[in-house]
């Protein structure tokens, strides 16, 4: 679902980005909620749709991500410890105490640490809060190096305009219209740090989730994706920070025949179930 299959290194990657799979997302229920599965001509129908507002989210984070000057290299290439594949476990390590403006915060300079700071930033900026203005500068703030705040914020603004959301049903401020519930919730499905310096890591996040809009009339019915994030993070200001970050398609396994769930059912579970800190 995007150019050569991966994200530019820009709000989709490098710098801010949310997966929200906005317009008729892939692989979810096209013919309303409650019925069967979708036609593979409906599908098609979705899959064309979601491709371009996608192609429209890509040459927005492209040109964020333009005047970021850093330097590219892998924390392995400038010298630190290669990170190899750690096992599949959890550590059993609690990630965090607390939180900051309602992000996980203060994880340790570690491996585990790192990798569970990547783990709850994917889940937050591939959140329905990164398309509202006032909570998306609270999300850059908190989670972003301090030196690419400004302009991140300024680009946010430029991807997410008002003419963007109007495309993914929603209103100046993020919010869908009346009876409607706009869905982007991410779960992390495992993490890998591929380089560690102890200042500098970068982490790949597998990750799932559900996008798309719970309502009698949508035309953009939630649905599910399977997306791999990677981060590039530093130590700064007593926690881990991220520099740039880019996000790809897979790897997705084979759609199970599930029963589409209704509308309601849908609004009801994202209302009544919250969400986790994620830990390694």
């Amino acid at each position: 679902m995007s150019l050569d299959n991966e994200r530019n290194d820009g709000l989709y990657g490098g710098s801010g980005e949310t997966r929200t799979r906005l317009p008729e997302g892939e692989g979810g229920g096209q013919d309303g909620y409650g019925g069967g599965r979708r036609s593979s001509r409906s599908s098609s129908r979705s899959l064309v749709t979601v491709v371009g507002v996608v192609v429209l989210l890509i040459a927005a984070i492209a040109f964020a991500n333009r005047g970021d000057s850093g330097d590219e290299s892998s924390a392995g290439d400038r010298g630190g410890k290669k990170a190899g594949a750690g096992p599949t476990a959890a550590s059993g390590t609690k990630p965090v105490d607390g939180k900051t403006s309602g992000i996980p915060s203060g994880f340790a300079k570690s491996q585990q640490g790192v990798q569970s700071a990547a783990s709850n930033y994917a889940v937050t900026l591939v959140s329905a809060d990164i398309l509202k203005p006032a909570r998306r500068t609270q999300i850059v703030r908190q989670i972003f190096v301090p030196e690419r705040v400004d302009a991140l914020e300024r680009e946010f603004g430029k991807t997410y305009s008002k003419e963007f959301l109007d495309k993914v049903g929603l209103d100046a401020n993020g919010n869908p219209a009346a009876g409607e519930t706009y869905v982007s919730r991410t779960v992390p499905v495992g993490t890998k740090a591929t380089a560690y310096t102890g200042n500098t890591a970068t982490v790949q996040v597998w990750c799932t989730g559900a996008f798309g809009t719970a309502g009698q009339k949508t035309t953009n019915p939630v649905s599910n994706d399977w997306f791999t994030m990677t981060f590039k993070l530093r130590w700064t200001g007593g926690d881990w920070k991220v520099e740039r970050y880019s996000s790809k398609d897979g790897p997705a396994p084979v759609n199970g025949d599930n029963k589409i769930s209704t509308a309601d059912e849908i609004a009801k579970a994202v209302r009544e179930y919250g969400g986790f800190t994620y830990a390694r």
